[in-house]
């Protein structure tokens, strides 16, 4: 047992700190700058290369973008999108020994109008960002959060997934082959690794970039009065990435992308399976946090950053000097408990600090997860989907389903004629609902159980609203 005057004369073996002073692990010469984790320490050099490797290595291993496709690069100006540019722009360089060869493409949405920053704040966020994309000499797009008033109702439908390419070995192999094959068509006197190179030249031409359209003061009140009748942060945020992804999947479908890029991270995605399971969204969380998003069918999103911590996107961030823009968003400045997804990054972020080990083992268990598919047929209606986050409705239906089924259609295209320019999707879907169809009578056959949530979180302000716009 201890005792009170026991000396122990250095006895206690000390705990050995890794120091930056150590060698790298990889190459064995330069010394350490960095650790990522206890017992990586990597020189700047290795760093750089075992960074862009893991990018290469996670589009290499899914193999979902095709020679040739048209890439939307989802930029917010954070650390994670900003970093997930330069792996691009890395990738399309000419020294790069093997070259991206897909077409890519810069959106940035303007959310200043639902977090309530002014027209100059907005501008020049707006601007320092504008300088970045333009030094990267890709077209890029600017959409105002405001412009969701104006989207087309078809926005809601999940487009055709028959124009998918088979993800297999042989047919990207193939797909490559063609895609050389036909610029050495097209250009006879360039040899097969100019060919390869010749794609990275076709997003430097100068193209027409800016502001898709300009927004007005109405516009901007309307949004603030539709975020203002959510009542908790809980539900603004929910409700703020359903409009951000429709916005971009607009854009995408406009412009002719296939594939969106998104910047999220390991980090992130840990704290967003834990928050979504909390909101209600569990049946989803296979394509919420997975490599691809198929749900939209004629645009698959991809996440390529998933495998990159928090710590090292800032580290390479700050040894290569990438370009960031701090926005602050609607949790700016929050406590903790104002939002479940608050709740949740603050709860991973200390409890990381204490365990290194929490987030890659909340991102290992999400690998694992996959969705459960329901038998499909010929016969299956196009509201399977939820019209909101358009994933795969999570309620099971009763014996009444036929009957429901055919109601529910007949109030969709009702829906769907609506044509007010003044009017919205959301506010077409939620403020004009009453008038067409009850929510509370047919519930699961319009909407998932967390956005069910969130549209009940704005009834309080619904009636005023709907006699604005009607």
């Amino acid at each position: 047992m201890c005792q009170v005057d026991e000396e122990y004369n250095g006895q206690l073996e000390h705990r050995v700190t890794p120091r930056v002073s150590k060698k790298c692990v990889k190459c064995k010469e330069n010394t350490a700058v960095l650790i990522i984790r206890a017992g990586d320490a990597f020189c700047r050099g290795c760093f750089k290369e075992y960074f862009i490797h893991k990018f290469r290595a996670m589009l290499g291993k899914n193999r979902v973008i095709f020679p040739g496709e048209k890439v939307l690069l989802a930029v917010s100006g954070g650390p994670a999108s900003s970093s997930m540019l330069s792996q691009v722009q890395e990738g399309l360089s000419r020294d790069a020994p093997k070259k991206l060869r897909f077409v890519p493409g810069i959106i940035y949405i303007d959310e200043g109008g639902a977090s309530g920053q002014s027209m100059e704040e907005r501008e020049r966020a707006v601007a320092q960002l504008e300088s970045v994309f333009r030094a990267t000499n890709y077209h890029y797009h600017i959409v105002h959060l405001e412009q969701v008033l104006s989207l087309p109702s078809s926005v809601l439908d999940a487009g055709s997934s028959a124009t998918e390419k088979p993800q297999t070995g042989s047919s990207y192999k193939a797909a490559v082959d063609q895609f050389i094959q036909t610029k050495k068509n097209q250009h006879p006197d360039l040899s097969v690794e100019n060919a390869q190179s010749h794609l990275s030249s076709l997003s430097m031409h100068e193209v027409e970039n800016g502001v898709t359209s300009p927004i007005t003061p109405e516009h901007t009140q309307a949004l603030q009065k539709l975020f203002a009748s959510v009542r908790t942060l809980t539900a603004k945020e929910d409700l703020l990435h359903t409009l951000r992804q429709h916005l971009i999947l607009h854009t995408a479908r406009t412009q002719g992308y296939t594939k969106v890029m998104m910047g999220d991270s390991c980090s992130r995605l840990a704290i967003k399976l834990l928050s979504n399971i909390s909101l209600g969204r569990g049946a989803s969380l296979a394509t919420d946090t997975g490599f691809s998003d198929p749900r939209y069918g004629d645009v698959v999103i991809v996440r390529p950053m998933r495998d990159y911590s928090s710590k090292e996107i800032a580290y390479y961030n700050r040894m290569f000097d990438i370009p960031s823009v701090f926005i602050p968003g609607l949790d700016t400045k929050a406590q903790d408990k104002a939002s479940i997804q608050h709740l949740t990054e603050s709860f991973v972020t200390k409890l990381q600090t204490d365990f290194p080990s929490t987030v890659s083992t909340i991102y290992r268990t999400s690998e694992k997860l996959h969705t459960a598919c329901p038998p499909q047929n010929t016969n299956t209606q196009p509201f399977a989907k939820c019209l909101l986050c358009v994933c795969a409705l999570d309620t099971k239906l009763g014996e009444s389903h036929c009957q429901c089924t055919k109601t529910a259609s007949h109030h969709r295209n009702v829906l769907y004629s609506l044509n007010k320019s003044t009017c919205n999707f959301i506010l077409k879907l939620v403020f004009l609902f009453p008038n067409h169809i009850n929510i509370s009578t047919y519930p699961s056959l319009l909407l998932c159980y967390s956005c069910r949530l969130t549209i009940k979180d704005m009834v309080s302000e619904r009636t005023s609203i709907t006699s604005h716009y009607s």
